[in-house]
């Protein structure tokens, strides 16, 4: 599958964004792009999704993020970690999901990874030969606009988490 699903694409490192905290605003960025797609415009102030979702100096804890995202949509949503084959049936409903990768508290520090440290919403997948792919967006870096960029799974697979948020009832016409 191939199919790309059309999150607004946000900069973590936008000036809108507190300068303080832009290094570690993945986490945040990725609930608000995710969030944006459900919600279109209602949240406005990532800095504020910031502190509601518990954002630190190094990083967003897995754990706070499912917490307060729950905490935040309230009784009709699921906001939960899942594995890969619930995030591929996730993106073929078309719905993204949350993925960190962590090399740091997962013990994993001489690993090669994609991304040691980050938050990244995932747009799509595709499975080939050479293994399965995740779309994801990157979140953007200094002095780049986020972008949608193709990173292996089985190579990352040991420090990736993913979250999924989704509405508990889906009526037949809703999304």
């Amino acid at each position: 599958m191939r199919n790309i699903l059309p999150l607004k694409k946000i900069s973590q490192f936008d000036p809108d964004i507190h300068k303080r905290y832009r290094a570690s605003a993945c986490g945040p960025v990725t609930a608000y792009a995710i969030l944006d797609y459900y919600f279109p415009n209602r949240f406005q102030d990532i800095n504020q999704l910031y502190k509601r979702l518990g954002g630190t100096a190094i990083g967003l804890f897995t754990w706070r993020f499912v917490r307060n995202l729950s905490k935040l949509l309230g009784d009709d949503w699921v906001v939960a970690t899942c594995s890969i084959e619930e995030v591929k049936k996730q993106i073929d409903k078309g719905y993204p999901v949350a993925a960190k990768f962590d090399k740091w508290f997962r013990w994993k520090w001489r690993g090669r990874y994609s991304f040691d440290y980050h938050w990244v919403p995932i747009v799509g997948y595709e499975e080939s030969e050479s293994g399965l792919m995740l779309f994801i967006h990157d979140n953007g870096g200094k002095n780049r606009p986020c972008q949608i960029r193709k990173v292996p799974y089985a190579p990352n697979r040991d420090i990736l988490t993913f979250v999924k948020i989704d509405r508990k009832k889906r009526q037949q016409d809703d999304w």
